[in-house]
């Protein structure tokens, strides 16, 4: 994290499937990251209810790091492949981290995020444009943690 640029209006920006995650690991993240002193963009802090998904498209622009944690539901999520999406896209620097699923799951080579890309509703292009997205995040090297407790997230902040 020594690295991080300090120009950007956000240094992280935070991607999660907020049913699995929001209340446990992705909130020790963004925590842990604050008070680290990094500027953290994360959904319910930033964006109010009723803003819409351009406003954190912008912050995934304005960001230096975006940080997707790949959940079990995460590819259910609209939102989610539309944020991955967008990372590729804008070339941003991606830390995947991998929490409860491979990434061989991420690579559509399990049912897992393979049955929930199909199950999703939307446009065959913006469909191949999540799945584009999805292969090539999963190629990056990430962390992969269990959800086997607090120790496994120490741990996994401890390494950062």
């Amino acid at each position: 994290m020594d690295s991080v640029i300090t120009g950007a209006e956000y240094q992280v920006f935070l991607s999660f499937r907020g049913t699995d995650t929001r209340q446990g690991f992705a909130d020790c993240l963004y925590h842990f990251l604050i008070d680290a002193g990094l500027r953290v963009f994360r959904d319910n802090e930033e964006i109010h209810q009723g803003e819409k998904i351009e406003e954190i498209l912008r912050a995934i622009d304005k960001s230096t790091i975006c940080m997707p944690v790949f959940s079990k539901g995460y590819a259910s999520s609209k939102w989610c492949l539309s944020e991955l999406a967008e990372m590729v896209e804008k070339k941003k620097k991606i830390m995947p981290i991998f929490y409860d699923v491979t990434p061989d799951d991420v690579k559509l080579k399990t049912p897992l995020y393979r049955t929930a890309l199909q199950t999703q509703n939307g446009h065959k292009m913006e469909k191949k444009r999540w799945e584009n997205a999805l292969k090539v995040v999963a190629k990056i090297k990430g962390s992969k943690l269990e959800n086997t407790g607090y120790v496994t997230i120490l741990n996994f902040f401890l390494s950062i």
